[in-house]
Parts: structure tokens; C-alpha cells; sequence
């Protein structure tokens, strides 16, 4: 019974890591795409930071990306330079990626 005990720590440990790293992936895609979106709103710097973290706070209002892109779409529109949501959702794909090797090189 040893081994099996052993093989299933093993596979819980290894399930609450990928989870942990898809936690970090989601947040640095979301900051990444509110830096995207915050060039297009002409904000820079400290302002721009600013707004990425608003993203990022903007997924905990519901499960999956439709909040996120919610709010990025709203902010483009309100601003006067709208994005369909093909587009915020092409962008949000790509970042994933960056992502993704930002949290695997520990950045």
C-alpha cells in the first residue's frame, strides 16, 4: 500500500504545482494584456501599471476571461478606440504564451 500512498502524494503534489503555475500564468497574461491595453489608452508608466493591476483584479469578479475582456473592451470603447472581441481575445491567446515562459524562467 506504500507505493500506491506514495504514487498518489506524488500526483496531488504534481497537481497543486501545475495549479499554482497556471495561477501565475493567468495573473501575468492578465497584467500583460492590461499593459497592452493601457498603451492603446495612451497611459504610460506608473498610470499604466496602475491599470494592468486593475485587469488583473477585474478576473476575480467571475470564473474565465469574460470579465477581463469586459473590462478592457468597455475601457477601449470608453475611451473612444474600440477592439471587437475577437481582437481582445487573439491578443489575450498570444500573451498566454509570454506568459507562460515569463512564470516557467521565474520572471
Amino acid at each position: 500500500m506504500t507505493t500506491f500512498d506514495d504514487r498518489k502524494d506524488a500526483f496531488e503534489k504534481r497537481f497543486a504545482h501545475d495549479e499554482e503555475l497556471r495561477f501565475k500564468a493567468t495573473a501575468r497574461r492578465n497584467k500583460l494584456f492590461g499593459l497592452w491595453a493601457a498603451e492603446r489608452l495612451g497611459r504610460s508608466g506608473a498610470d499604466a501599471d496602475a491599470y494592468a493591476k486593475s485587469v488583473v483584479l477585474a478576473d476575480f469578479e467571475e470564473a474565465g476571461d469574460a470579465d477581463v475582456i469586459r473590462k478592457v473592451r468597455q475601457d477601449l470603447d470608453a475611451a473612444g478606440k474600440p477592439v471587437d472581441d475577437a481582437e481582445l481575445t487573439r491578443v489575450m491567446s498570444d500573451l498566454m504564451g509570454q506568459a507562460i515562459e515569463q512564470v516557467q524562467a521565474g520572471r
